[in-house]
């Protein structure tokens, strides 16, 4: 009797040492965390642009100032290129005269960045005030994974001037994976804007 019991306990240890071994839980298959591109940023670096254009600023040397030459164009458009972003930086010029009242483009820029709250989580509006260079304004920060411009602005003296911006990339947004980017695209765009002149 005791040996049967005994044979009993060690079959009984034996089992639950076999079930606390896992038994078949490698079988089972766990979600892996969503994961992204490491993105490897380059130095901070800003150059001039200061030509015959009506302002002048600072912009990043790993990026490209070009002209745009479509024929709606007007003069002094341009976009700043991020080539290792796949990304694009939108300006328009105006000059404020005439029906364009700094109302009318201030309110278009508005209503531009606007546009994007159908797939924006909150649009963030931050005043801008360069006092010591006559450059005022608002940045748009567009939050939200699928939104096609995360970042917006518009700046003017107020009187004469008047420049739009606006970010983008040549890719389907996911706004998640490239948020360092778009961070040294708003730290790069704090440059210009605080080095801004008018001529």
């Amino acid at each position: 009797m005791k040996s049967l019991m005994k044979n009993s306990l060690v079959l009984l240890i034996v089992v639950l040492m076999f079930g606390a071994c896992g038994g078949n839980q490698s079988d089972t298959e766990y979600p892996k965390p969503r994961g992204y591109f490491r993105i490897d940023l380059p130095e901070k670096e800003y150059q001039w642009f200061d030509t015959t254009w009506p302002f002048a600023f600072k912009y990043p040397v790993y990026a490209e100032m070009q002209p745009v030459k479509t024929p709606d164009a007007e003069p002094y458009w341009f976009n700043i290129i991020y080539p290792q972003f796949h990304g694009m930086l939108s300006f328009s010029y105006k000059k404020i005269e005439g029906e364009n009242t700094l109302y009318k483009l201030s309110e278009e820029a508005r209503e531009f960045a606007n546009k994007h709250i159908i797939k924006a989580n909150e649009i963030i509006e931050r005043r801008v005030d360069v006092f010591e260079n006559n450059v005022h304004g608002v940045i748009y920060e567009i939050e939200g994974t699928n939104t096609a411009s995360p970042y917006q602005f518009f700046l003017s003296d107020s009187t004469t001037h008047f420049i739009r911006a606006a970010l983008y990339f040549n890719h389907l947004p996911n706004n998640d994976s490239i948020s360092p980017i778009i961070q040294r695209v708003k730290e790069d765009m704090d440059t210009l804007i605080s080095t801004l002149r008018w001529h």
